[in-house]
């Protein structure tokens, strides 16, 4: 056979070679295709789905509950920690948690509760009286950067308001808190999502880092956080509560936009959002594939001056903004009926809410005029502080910011709109570094003391009065109704705080809204709590 002949059969022999070798790759290409197809489906093999990917709009702070006063973070760590007391399951009446029982002194300022036996941490740590006891030296002993929220109990125990004198171990599973005055909602305040027990032996381990590494002794635990992406917990296999919880993992997963949210939900990607528009609810009920989930409001948006800067250090323009903002076409272009006008700082399903205040009407007339009376006839200029995440009272932050600003020019206020990250926002609102700035509250156990004495109480500057709002009288009144023990005069102190509030206008009081999430059709158990986060123990998929 000639040189050419033999090169032709080699390349024949090549290209055989080449073209089996290649049938083989795409076979073992079509079976690895085919095996990770099945694994990333449940219910292809069989098997019950038991993930959760819940979408939101922005990523937690943190994941100490007791660092942080943001709602991102408590929709997780209502799941990795547990309280001493529970609310309902869906309201804020008061239920064993921790604590399996109590008995309260005829006089109110003694409290001693008995602990359930058997729990442990997650990190195989034993809870009792002694982790309650650490847990709360902790907190009272800390500043109002570390722990927000602890404010709720008067102060810390360097201040004089403090409500709690002592908390003692009296045996390993009964603790006590002897407290200087009656505080009315103290059962109530305990169930709040911050005042979540953590392991001693964790905090002692990852010090300020254990906002990063959480350990408590909820139905899941704490797995990875990756930054501004999601978060992941994962079923705690001797959770105290048998049967609990149904799923095997929860990731909370930062989809900032509302629509693309619902894009993702659509399409599979995530199991429930929240923050669904209420433009958009319409789209959610024509699709078969997905529910429509209501929370039960209890919550308010507003627009806050920080009282201690210039101009809005005077009433007038504060009450000139009041009158300057048109809520009805706010509601009704960016709630789709789902809120309600709001008057005072708390809502109208509480208790002591005063529903004889007039609210502020929409009067450009009249806003001039104070600006004239208040110095400012031309008007001038401010910055306005928008939102960067959706909130359910706040749904589109941004768009409603520019309504305002549009509302505010017919009066000669130039206001310019800025944001900032989320966690940034909160800590320049903290700082008081806003002229005027959008928030909101959800409230944490029902009671008017957690609006009213929370959000603009002196004693909530530097937590979460961001308007560094002072009123002795206020205050004074606020004090007086947490030691009353009798209801229906609590209720008549709590009308009077809102009569001052009203006519000191540190806010525009915008809405009271009724937040919506969406899911898909196979969620079940999914019950939303007013206070804006639910533990997520007893949610499972259709098989």
């Amino acid at each position: 056979m000639g040189v050419k002949a033999k090169m032709k059969k080699t390349v024949q022999w090549l290209l055989i070679a080449i073209l089996a070798i290649s049938m083989f790759l795409v076979g073992c290409s079509n079976q690895s295709s085919k095996t990770a197809s099945n694994s990333a489906s449940n219910s292809s093999n069989g098997s019950k789905k038991d993930t959760l990917i819940y979408g939101r709009g922005g990523d937690s702070t943190s994941l100490d509950p007791i660092t942080s006063t943001e709602g991102e973070t408590f929709k997780v760590t209502q799941n990795i920690f547990e309280t001493l007391v529970n609310y309902g399951e869906q309201d804020t009446t008061l239920h064993p948690g921790l604590a399996e029982k109590w008995d309260v002194s005829p006089d109110g300022l003694a409290y001693t509760f008995h602990l359930r036996q058997g729990i442990k941490f997650q990190d195989g740590t034993d809870f009792n009286a002694d982790a309650v006891v650490f847990n709360f030296d902790r907190w009272m002993n800390g500043d109002d950067q570390k722990f927000p929220y602890y404010t709720m109990f008067g102060g810390y125990k360097k201040d004089a308001g403090h409500v709690i004198k002592e908390i003692k171990a009296l045996d390993d599973h009964t603790v006590q808190f002897i407290l200087k005055r009656p505080q009315a909602p103290f059962l109530k305040n305990l169930a709040m999502s911050p005042f979540g027990i953590g392991s001693p032996t964790a905090i002692k381990k990852y010090g300020d880092k254990f906002r990063e590494h959480p350990v408590g002794t909820g139905p899941f635990k704490f797995v990875e956080w990756k930054q501004n992406d999601r978060i992941t917990l994962e079923k705690n296999p001797d959770y105290w509560q048998k049967g609990l919880p149904k799923l095997n993992k929860i990731i909370f997963r930062v989809i900032p936009e509302n629509s693309a949210r619902l894009n993702a939900l659509s399409n599979g990607e995530i199991d429930v959002m929240d923050g669904l528009n209420n433009s958009d609810e319409a789209t959610v009920k024509a699709n078969s594939n997905l529910q429509i989930i209501k929370r039960p409001s209890m919550n308010v948006g507003y627009l806050g001056f920080t009282v201690t800067r210039k101009p809005f250090d005077n009433k007038l323009v504060r009450q000139a903004l009041n009158y300057a903002i048109d809520k009805k076409a706010i509601i009704k272009s960016f709630y789709g009926g789902q809120a309600e006008e709001a008057v005072n700082p708390m809502p109208p399903s509480l208790e002591g809410y005063n529903d004889s205040i007039q609210p502020y009407p929409y009067d450009l007339e009249k806003a001039k005029k104070l600006l004239a009376e208040a110095g400012y006839p031309n008007g001038f200029s401010m910055d306005l502080w928008a939102m960067p995440v959706a909130r359910p009272y706040m749904p589109e932050g941004m768009k409603i910011a520019e309504v305002i600003q549009e509302s505010f020019s017919k009066i000669g206020v130039k206001a310019k709109i800025q944001t900032v990250d989320w966690a940034t926002y909160l800590q320049k609102a903290t700082n008081g570094e806003f002229d005027a700035y959008m928030l909101g509250w959800t409230g944490d156990n029902g009671d008017a003391d957690n609006f009213l004495y929370t959000l603009l109480d002196k004693d909530s500057i530097g937590s979460n009065n961001y308007s560094h709002y002072s009123n002795d009288q206020l205050h004074d009144i606020l004090i007086k109704a947490q030691q009353e023990s009798n209801q229906s005069k609590r209720n008549e102190l709590y009308k009077q705080a809102q009569v001052i509030i009203h006519d000191d206008a540190p806010w525009v009081p915008l809405v009271h809204s009724t937040p919506l999430l969406a899911a898909s059709k196979d969620v079940l158990n999914y019950v939303p709590h007013p206070t804006g986060s639910e533990v997520l123990s007893k949610v499972e998929f259709k098989n």
